[in-house]
């Protein structure tokens, strides 16, 4: 894959030991689910790192000291619908007063485009800077999509996080929204004929949810 500055792939040992547990064919829905919430957890850290701070002066049991908390952001956790509520559970634990909105977007099986089913956003969206989720980036058009809606509606600061991506779908997001950071746990191989990331995990909404 050829390297973007704005893509970062995260190599940590328990970010990969899990994703290898979590493509594996025999591991079952409730498992899954846990595994995708945990990893979302883990790469939060990462996506949180650039974070403002500011110095505050507080009062231990000890004495007055002078510490660090993050600088009053206003966060938006956005899932792409469906598959991306599984890993918005794993974020909220790291930043519980993020407000939560929600994107739905579904792919046409003979276009493989996009299309539009629902959007409930928070009403000062232009204000926040907002974590994009979805568990995969296979031809990159949903994400695109809902990253071109968001700014349509204001937005300004956008990073996308993906648990697994093609590179074809790293070059589309990429290739529309350059000022967007992505982040991923593993970049595969390539897509199938099918649209579907190889060697992937299958069908993440389906895996979760238990559905066909």
């Amino acid at each position: 894959m050829t390297e973007y500055k704005n893509v970062t792939v995260m190599n940590h040992p328990m970010i990969q030991h899990k994703l290898t547990i979590l493509r594996d064919k025999n591991t079952g829905v409730k498992e899954f689910r846990e595994l995708v919430e945990e990893l979302a957890m883990f790469m939060g850290y990462e996506v949180t790192r650039s974070l403002p701070l500011e110095e505050v002066e507080i009062e231990t049991p000890v004495c007055i000291a002078k510490t660090k908390v993050i600088s009053g952001k206003k966060l938006g956790i956005i899932p792409i619908l469906r598959a991306g509520l599984g890993m918005v559970d794993g974020m909220l634990k790291l930043i519980p007063t993020a407000k939560v909105g929600h994107i739905g977007l579904y792919r046409d099986p003979e276009t493989l485009m996009p299309v539009e089913y629902y959007c409930k956003l928070p009403s000062d969206v232009a204000e926040r800077d907002l974590i994009v989720l979805d568990p995969m980036l296979a031809t990159g058009g949903s994400a695109a999509a809902a990253i071109t809606f968001l700014k349509d509606k204001g937005a300004r600061s956008i990073r996308l996080v993906n648990l697994i991506a093609a590179p074809e779908g790293i070059k589309t997001v990429v290739d529309a929204h350059p000022d967007v950071e992505i982040f991923v746990a593993a970049v595969d191989e390539k897509l199938n004929d099918h649209g579907y990331i190889v060697p992937g995990l299958g069908d993440a909404g389906d895996r979760l949810f238990g559905t066909k």
